[in-house]
């Protein structure tokens, strides 16, 4: 039989990654892609013609050992947490090593995805698209669809009482671009994520004054945590999976504070560390500590050149307001029968396959929203569905589907805060761990015990690396066990360029001495429990 062929729309990470996880399995991608270029989100320009972009100064939260590639390590010598450039480059070699950018169609823009007649038989969908160059539309027919254009394409601003009044000017971080245009200014930025933490801090060193508003607070954590070494592949662990909720909060809101005092700083959350996603950033309390940030609380109204907010204080003279609250996603070339989203909730069975379609040729790449990394969640999703449209792997039952939607609803909103923000949440691990168990890829930490006992206990109280997914079952690179071993020297590489005589300095930050004694007479017992 022919191979199948797949339509994919974007050439962001998501899109590289659906393509190669294609061809992994003899699938035919065809990608399409707005802009003339690869890397979506991470490829930053400046001419956005409405296409997401981060920040010229954008440096991820995630360090590079937990967002790469399963199967493609990042080069040693690049940065833990990387600049975007670096991001870009990284995608640029992925798509190089893998030969990914002749299966993709620049310049072309997806109008209509509609099923076939037939659909019910085949699977078939028509995909209508344009040529943005020639203005050409073209009708397709193709085996499967993966959808991989994010959720950073309409922006959410936020409306306040008098806004329209306001005589300075008012944007969304999604067109903020640098500070150029802002020295002297006097800044109101609406929103405590990362991307309004980031434009404070930014903004901070070239404004005359910034004033970062929220309405509920925020935690804030470092990238850099004990000895230097990153966060995420200290706290990103299995076994830290299997901390009960409440002793994580208290552990995580102590650490935070210890860093420095939320209350104090004004930054204090009524709600748990669990409850929201933290911020991610470095240096925004030595910002409001100096006084070039100040914090405030929710905006009451907006008058011509003050901006008055709930706790009664009013700050005068304002020039520009940044909305950094958000985005909406849709998917308006697909027809709400097939897939419609409601105030940012849509039923998704594991936010990848949509409940009614069937069979399951239709697949939702990147849109959960981790603590962590997208790009390894995109990957595996990746992975599933095109199994999926091989006919590898079945899909499971409406029913079943239906079921994990709900409880999934249900839980969200017994633990995070009421906003429109949290309705794709996932933790990644256990996320992680889902979607590989649909298609047999989930590492067995009991088999490899048997074999390798300091092996499995590394994979379950070291860092959760995207390797641990190439382990075994379909997919399986001989290259992963290597490319875990290896990680710390990889996060030590690039910090070292000034290399000392002394060769006792804690590199490993104690973390292998630590592990060992925590764990020679509970780890089988954990293990067992566990999986």
């Amino acid at each position: 039989m022919p191979s199948k062929k797949i339509a994919i729309i974007g050439a962001g990470a998501s899109g590289l990654t659906a393509i190669k996880c294609c061809l992994d399995e003899g699938l035919v991608p065809v990608c399409f892609e707005k802009s003339e270029v690869i890397g979506g989100l991470w490829n930053f320009r400046e001419n956005r013609d409405g296409q997401a972009s981060v920040f010229k100064s954008t440096i991820i939260n995630s360090s590079k050992e937990m967002m790469c590639f399963s199967d493609f390590p990042i080069p040693k010598k690049f940065p833990n947490f990387m600049h975007n450039t670096y991001v870009q480059k990284y995608l640029e070699l992925y798509a190089e090593t893998f030969d990914l950018k002749k299966y993709i169609c620049f310049r072309s823009v997806v109008e209509h995805v509609t099923q076939c007649e037939d659909f019910r038989q085949t699977g078939q969908w028509k995909v209508t698209f344009k040529n943005v160059e020639t203005d050409v539309t073209s009708i397709e027919v193709f085996d499967g669809v993966m959808v991989c254009n994010g959720h950073h394409c309409d922006p959410y601003v936020a409306k306040f009482e008098g806004q329209e009044k306001f005589k300075g000017r008012v944007l969304h971080t999604h067109d903020y671009i640098d500070y150029h245009g802002f020295e002297g200014k006097r800044v109101v930025i609406v929103g405590i994520g990362n991307s309004g933490g980031d434009a404070a801090v930014e903004l901070s060193r070239h404004a005359e004054q910034v004033f970062l508003s929220t309405r509920r607070g925020a935690w804030v954590v470092n990238r850099v945590a004990d000895n230097g070494l990153p966060g995420d592949i200290l706290r990103g662990t299995r076994f830290n999976t299997m901390v009960p909720a409440l002793v994580v909060n208290r552990l995580a809101e102590k650490q935070a504070n210890m860093r420095f005092n939320h209350t104090n700083f004004g930054l204090q959350p009524e709600h748990r560390f669990l409850s929201q996603h933290p911020t991610v950033n470095d240096d925004l309390p030595n910002r409001i500590i100096a006084g070039f940030v100040k914090i405030k609380s929710n905006i009451k109204c907006i008058n011509e050149t003050s901006v008055e907010f709930d706790d009664g204080t009013c700050e005068d003279d304002i020039d520009i307001i940044i909305m950094a609250t958000g985005y909406t996603y849709s998917f308006p070339f697909i027809d709400e029968s097939i897939l419609k989203v409601d105030a940012n909730q849509t039923s998704l069975y594991k936010y990848v396959l949509p409940l009614g379609v069937t069979p399951s040729t239709l697949a939702i790449i990147g849109l959960a929203q981790p603590l962590g990394s997208t790009i390894p969640i995109s990957e595996i999703q990746s992975r599933w569905a095109a199994l999926l449209f091989k006919g590898a792997v079945k899909a499971p039952s409406q029913f079943s589907m239906q079921k994990d939607i709900v409880l999934k609803k249900e839980v969200m909103e017994k633990r995070y805060v009421k906003s429109q923000r949290h309705t794709l949440q996932v933790d990644w691990i256990p996320y992680m761990d889902e979607i590989a168990s649909e298609f047999g890829v989930k590492p067995n930490l009991y088999k490899i015990f048997l074999v390798n006992p300091r092996f499995a206990l590394k994979c379950l109280f070291g860092p959760c690396h995207p390797f641990q997914y190439r382990l075994m079952g379909p997919g399986k690179w001989d290259g992963a066990k290597e490319a875990i071993e290896s990680g710390l020297d990889r996060v030590i590489y690039p910090t070292k360029t000034r290399v000392l005589k002394s060769n006792n300095q804690a590199e490993s930050g104690g973390f292998m001495k630590v592990l060992w004694v925590l764990v020679l007479v509970a780890v089988f017992v954990a293990i067992v429990i566990k999986y």
